[in-house]
This record gives C-alpha cells, structure tokens and sequence, in this order.
C-alpha cells in the first residue's frame, strides 16, 4: 500500500514520506519497509499483544488541515494564480510545528511498540477529556504507569536552577533561550488526570526529547518528579525489573476505556 501520511518503519526506524510503498501491519497499526518486509512468514516477528491507536494521529491530522485551509486561503487570494502562490510560498510556521511534532510522536511510538509485550501494554494518542489536549503516549508495565510526552526541538534543553538556601527552590526547563517549563506543567497535568482514573497506582511522568541533537552522553535530569530523556534511557526505565504492582491488560483495558483515541 502507499501511506496516506508519513510514517516511521518499526524495524528499521526509517522514515517513510507519505505517498511511499510500505506494509501496514493492521494488529499493531504499524508500518515497515518494504526492504523489512520478512522472505518468510516464520521469521516475522511476534505482533505486540497490547499496542492500540496509532502515534501522532491526531498531530498528523491537524497539520493536515491547516495546511489545506493555509493553501486555499492562497488559492482564494491569487486566483487563477493560486497554484503558483501555494507551490512559491513557504509553509507557516505554526502549521510546520503540527508536522514537527507528529513526526516527534510517530518516531518516539515506533521505539515504544517495539518495547511492547505481555507485561507492556502501550497506548498512544489518548484524548483528554474536555479539552482539546492530548496524552502523546501511555505505557502500562507491571511497576506502574508512564505518561510519556514526545518533544521534538533543534536546541537542547537543560535545567536551571534558582534559589535553594535562603529562598524556595525553583526549577526552570530551557530549551534553547525559551523556558518551557509549561511543559513540565503539563506532563503533571496529565499524571493528575491519569491518577484519577487509576486511584493509588503508581504513575510517573518522561518528557522524551527525539530531537537531531540528543546528546549522546548525559543530557538527562528530572525536575519536579518528571523525567527528561532520551528514548534509549526510557526502554531502560521501562524494562527495568520491578515489583509487579499491577496488573498490566486490566489497567490498559481501564486506560483505553476512559481516554479514548483522540
């Protein structure tokens, strides 16, 4: 089949554009390469057991449409003309940031599928009720619950600390010159709203940075109870052996149920 959106391959990590060849697996809504297509049947790999909705959906669709209502604002404008002006103009920049971030979680939820199992149930892209918001990605394990946001930036983040001794500590999270902390916020949002549908669960928050320079040694920090990291050092927190606390297909049964696809 050829993709209706781009894509990453769950083998090989390779992006796909839209419009490429590529094999649609319907059990895990993944996709792969055709160069990653198996020669035989035996040698494919086991489907994971609990991975539902598909990553950067949601993302995926809203660029879609601006960028379609952007061009016929062109079209509109230019007349006969319009093609030329929609095919000369540059994207606007917050219509890119809705592909930039899609691809941000198609990637991060091509590397947590290939993590899921009988005791690691992902879920991705779940509406948040009355709001317009989303959670990126869930995963379930027999420890306890992740709320795992995807970002995907050109600059590093790091942490900045103010006060401590004499005044009250405050945690800032910058990334390039800006502070994002909001994202922070945001993630404990989430885990708020996760904690309400699953009572006294353990549940703890990643902000999993998927950007081109992800340095390679150090660049992880938690702030307030939220991790930021790679996706590399999530797998390790993710598989890492724990105390079971839960049990995993009933707790992502609950999870699938009270926040659906978004």
């Amino acid at each position: 089949m050829r993709l209706r959106y781009a894509g990453v391959c769950r083998l090989c990590g390779s992006d796909l554009p839209a419009h490429t060849a590529a094999i649609y697996d319907k059990t895990t809504k993944t996709v792969r390469c055709i160069d990653c297509a198996p020669t035989d049947i035996a040698s494919e790999p086991h489907p994971a057991p609990v991975v539902t909705s598909r990553a950067g959906s949601s993302a995926r669709r809203e660029y879609e449409r601006r960028k379609t209502k952007d061009e016929e604002r062109l079209r509109q404008k230019w007349g006969r003309l319009g093609g030329v002006a929609v095919a000369l103009s540059d994207e606007r920049q917050s219509t890119t940031a809705w592909a930039t971030g899609a691809l941000g979680e198609e990637r991060l939820g091509a590397h947590l599928d290939g993590l899921a199992s009988p005791s690691l149930a992902v879920l991705h892209d779940r509406r948040i009720p009355r709001s317009r918001a989303n959670i990126d990605h869930l995963v379930i394990t027999p420890s306890g619950i992740w709320v795992v946001d995807a970002k995907r930036y050109k600059a590093r983040p790091r942490l900045e600390i103010e006060g401590g001794i004499l005044r009250p500590r405050v945690d800032k999270l910058i990334v390039g010159r800006r502070n994002k902390t909001k994202l922070v916020d945001d993630n404990l949002k989430q885990i708020d709203l996760v904690r309400g549908v699953v009572g006294e669960l353990p549940v703890t928050g990643a902000l999993c940075f998927v950007g081109p320079d992800r340095p390679r040694i150090g660049g992880s920090f938690t702030t307030r109870g939220v991790h930021w990291l790679s996706p590399k050092k999530l797998s390790r927190l993710l598989t890492r052996p724990a105390e079971p606390r839960l049990d995993v297909a009933e707790v992502c049964r609950i999870l699938e149920t009270s926040l659906p696809p978004a």
